[in-house]
């Protein structure tokens, strides 16, 4: 009777107990797996800021994406890395700042493993994340170059002076 209800695919009658216990009875073993399922852009946000500093940069300048960590079998990757004619900079990305501390630890690890020496933190221009930075006196000490200097050292083609906040 159950079996009947269940090849008419009546709703509720298989459980994920029920479906183990079948595939025992038949010499099975009961797997199951869940795939992401939708948009495959999962932060189009993120994108969207990254691409947003895409035409800032000038002549001789690129930027690539998702750039990974050359250790094998480390899974991170920076946001992006903007290089070109002695210019390698790591960008990380933040829509929403959350965590400083965990953000410092992020990028000093990337910057380490990936041995860039400057470090551009792009950030969603929101009241959120102005707030934030202004609330952590850190974040503006480790960052010292301004999003107009950064900018416009960017846009010439050229690494900024040190490390940067760059609000887009």
């Amino acid at each position: 009777m159950t079996i009947g209800r269940i090849e008419a695919g009546r709703p509720g009658v298989l459980s994920v107990e029920l479906a183990a216990r079948m595939a025992a009875v038949l010499g099975l073993r009961l797997s199951a797996s869940l795939h992401p399922d939708g948009d495959p852009i999962r932060d189009a946000a993120h994108v969207a800021l990254i691409a947003r500093l895409r035409p800032r940069l000038g002549p001789g300048l690129r930027l690539r994406t998702e750039v990974p960590v050359p250790i094998a079998g480390d899974l991170r990757s920076a946001d992006a890395v903007i290089d070109g004619r002695g210019v390698a900079i790591l960008v990380e990305a933040e829509t929403r700042i959350g965590d400083v501390q965990a953000l410092e630890r992020r990028i000093n690890a990337k910057q380490r493993d990936l041995r860039l020496t400057t470090v551009v933190l792009l950030v969603a221009d929101t009241r959120h994340n102005r707030h934030v930075v202004a609330e952590y006196p850190q974040l503006p000490s480790r960052f010292p170059v301004s999003t107009r200097a950064a900018l416009s050292a960017l846009a010439h083609g050229q690494e900024p002076s040190g490390d940067s906040i760059v609000f887009l």
